[in-house]
């Protein structure tokens, strides 16, 4: 999904973000419909993201929602519940699932990791 490899690119191109990450060294999934995307982060870059083919492929914990939901989360300026992981939370537009313990410990690195798919000004 070409959506979910804009990611990578634009975490591994933000020092901000990977400062941020610089202690992060885990696989996390991210859920989007009914696909999974394991991510492989290194010292705050995105050294991979596959998809998951078979149940026992997993990470730490995992971040779900529908793809409506997550391009909701992406725009330039996303409307009212859909602008931050813990508002979506909140609401029950995402799912979280796992071990949260470093989710919590790195939340502003996972956040703006996820956030980093959002759109520029100039895309809409």
């Amino acid at each position: 999904m070409k959506l979910i490899k804009n990611i990578k690119k634009s975490v591994n191109s933000n020092l901000e973000i990977i400062s941020k990450g610089k202690w992060v060294n885990l696989k996390f999934i991210l859920g989007v419909d009914d696909k999974d995307f394991i991510f492989k982060i290194n010292c705050g870059k995105i050294v991979s993201i596959e998809k998951r083919t078979v149940d026992t492929k997993t990470g730490l914990f995992k971040i779900s929602s529908s793809l409506t939901c997550w391009e909701k989360h992406w725009l330039h300026t996303p409307p009212r519940d859909y602008h931050d992981l813990f508002a979506m939370l909140s609401k029950k537009i995402v799912k979280i699932d796992g071990n949260i313990l470093p989710l919590m410990q790195n939340l502003q690195f996972f956040k703006d990791l996820i956030a980093s798919n959002r759109k520029k000004k100039d895309d809409e």
